[in-house]
């Protein structure tokens, strides 16, 4: 069994679906479903029970399943190995967003016992770049929030979370349970400076040109709505100061937490953490 086929294998388990785990692996379904058959041939059973709307594995492809992981993982220990002792374990993840979210807090975690000899650098961003640096090569992997222009990079979702309505806990719509765009429609929203991704600007703006005091940071935001009463926006579940209130908007597309490297990029430490962020982000 040769390694692409096993990691062909896992994206369609994973999926279960061929057309999603097609996208996943960058490629077209016909060689996708071709290698699954071969494989299934090899193997000398069917690995999957197929339908109009999926795939659900066999009792065989179970434990192929297990078996496949722990041959990819093995695999990509031997390539950082091999890195570490040619000194270039190295891997540099950018983040943007609540550096104490549980999700993040599991990662970091379980990357340090998969790989302990690895020199993990981290470079925390402000909002006015959602990549954290991927496009000038200051990161490896970006912990990150979508959406934003995808263009030459591969995006992996790993949560979403419910966006609401930041607003002073004085203010009228404060004492609503929900709220709609639209009851913000005179209100000054913040900006991100000039130059900003125009697809993340729009939705943190409510998909619509809005006015307001131009921010860069998470904390900017919040001393907008504190003192000049201007309209934020944050996922629910955020702990804000008492002054502050937040009600959810529920018209507005829940807020994705994502990974996010260079189109291309193969290097096995990127691949190892995202496979970990998957699994940490779920719980």
């Amino acid at each position: 069994m040769e390694l692409r086929t096993l990691r062909y294998f896992v994206a369609v388990a994973e999926e279960l679906h061929f057309g999603r785990a097609a996208a996943r692996l960058h490629m077209s379904q016909p060689p996708l479903s071709r290698a699954i058959r071969q494989l299934e041939a090899g193997v000398g059973a069917l690995l999957f029970t197929r339908s109009s709307v999926g795939v659900t594995l066999t009792p065989v492809g179970m434990v192929l399943l297990d078996e496949a992981r722990a041959l990819l993982d093995h695999a990509d220990s031997v390539r950082v190995r091999v890195s570490a002792a040619a000194g270039a374990a190295t891997i540099t993840v950018g983040i943007l967003g609540d550096g104490t979210d549980p999700g993040m807090t599991r990662l970091a975690a379980a990357y340090r016992r998969r790989h302990p000899g690895i020199d993990i650098r981290i470079r925390d961003t402000d909002l006015t770049d959602p990549t954290c640096g991927l496009r000038a090569g200051l990161v490896d992997v970006a912990l990150t929030r979508a959406p934003f222009d995808e263009t030459a990079l591969t995006v992996r979702a790993l949560r979403t979370d419910p966006v609401g309505a930041v607003l002073r806990a004085d203010d009228p719509l404060a004492r609503r349970d929900r709220l709609r765009l639209a009851d913000l429609s005179d209100r000054r929203w913040f900006q991100f400076p000039a130059g900003t991704d125009p697809v993340w600007q729009s939705y943190w703006n409510g998909g619509r040109p809005r006015t307001g005091p131009t921010v860069r940071a998470v904390q900017e935001c919040l001393q907008a709505v504190l003192w000049s009463g201007t309209v934020g926006l944050a996922p629910l579940g955020h702990d804000l100061p008492a002054e502050l209130a937040v009600v959810p908007l529920i018209d507005l597309e829940p807020s994705r937490v994502v990974a996010a490297w260079n189109e291309g990029d193969s290097n096995p430490l990127i691949r190892s953490f995202v496979e970990l962020a998957i699994a940490a982000y779920r719980h």
